[in-house]
């Protein structure tokens, strides 16, 4: 807590603002860039544990990100529509789930340009059940840089995919921020919607996943958001509240950045997370996220 910043994170995130703005970074950023910096560089510092699992699942990820894209062919293959093309090549890459929605200047990040592509191709990972039931703990963390790595190794087998048929792509996995934010992206693109937790809830993984994208200017047609019930759900749903060690998830929805939505307290949780070497917690107990009761909670629900 020495490394606490005097501005509040809730109020970087624009809790209480009335009128819609870009969202500002705060994590996973420069972090000299952000007031949140110095306890990122601690989070990491202290997360070097020196685990051979957890240093083998970063190391892997890093070779991922350093892998080169293919060159960019000089002629332009041409065709009507690639969004059935593109969702092929992606799960034969080893996605889970492919969405498609417009990139919108409104999900960059306050100060950073606005990517010049029109499309996302978003790109949904599911994690391993009973590894991610043992959050907080290095498990738990090998598991998530594990998924990140897989969903930037999609990214870019696909975005080298769209340049070998000579069509710039820029592909983005986490965990570090981008330019943008995705979740809102995903949400557009019909992959799930938001939950209490604050993440996103999938029909099939529930809150159990990682995003992944491509940008590209190939013609696209645009997937429509979903909707199976689960934010009413989340509204009588109490586990995630109860489960949460600092408290951290809020009972009603919040006024963010000018809309009312699920928030979870940034200053509650932030600490707890970087204590714990990471948390998710609220994913692995949301009873979406069970393998037993997950699919026929959503089949329940899109009855009703």
């Amino acid at each position: 807590m020495s490394h606490w910043p005097r501005t509040s994170g809730n109020a970087i995130n624009g809790v209480g603002e009335p009128a819609p703005r870009r969202p500002s970074p705060i994590y996973w950023h420069d972090p000299d860039s952000t007031p949140h910096g110095p306890l990122q560089r601690w989070f990491y510092q202290r997360s070097n544990t020196g685990d051979p699992e957890v240093a083998a699942a970063r190391a892997e990820r890093q070779r991922v990100i350093d892998l080169p894209l293919a060159p960019l062919a000089e002629v332009p293959e041409q065709r009507a529509d690639w969004s059935d093309e593109v969702k092929r090549i992606a799960r034969e890459a080893g996605a889970d789930d492919v969405g498609i929605t417009a990139m919108r200047a409104d999900y960059v990040f306050a100060g950073l340009d606005v990517p010049p592509q029109r499309w996302m191709i978003v790109i949904a990972v599911g994690q391993d059940y009973e590894a991610m039931r043992s959050a907080p703990s290095s498990r738990a963390l090998v598991e998530v840089t594990r998924q990140y790595a897989r969903g930037t190794r999609i990214a870019k087998a696909l975005a080298s995919w769209l340049r070998e048929r000579g069509h710039d792509a820029f592909p983005y996995g986490g965990p570090m921020a981008g330019s943008f934010i995705l979740i809102p992206g995903a949400l557009a693109a019909g992959l799930g919607e938001l939950g209490r937790h604050g993440s996103m809830i999938h029909p099939r993984f529930g809150s159990n996943f990682r995003l992944a994208c491509v940008l590209t200017d190939v013609p696209l047609t645009a997937d429509q958001p979903t909707t199976f019930g689960a934010d009413d759900f989340c509204s009588n749903c109490r586990v995630c509240i109860e489960a949460c060690p600092p408290a951290a998830i809020l009972e009603d929805k919040q006024l963010v950045r000018g809309e009312q939505r699920w928030y979870v307290d940034f200053d509650k949780c932030l600490p707890y997370f970087n204590e714990n070497l990471g948390c998710a917690l609220c994913l692995a107990v949301c009873p979406f996220s069970r393998p037993e009761i997950g699919a026929n909670l959503v089949a329940k629900l899109r009855r009703r």
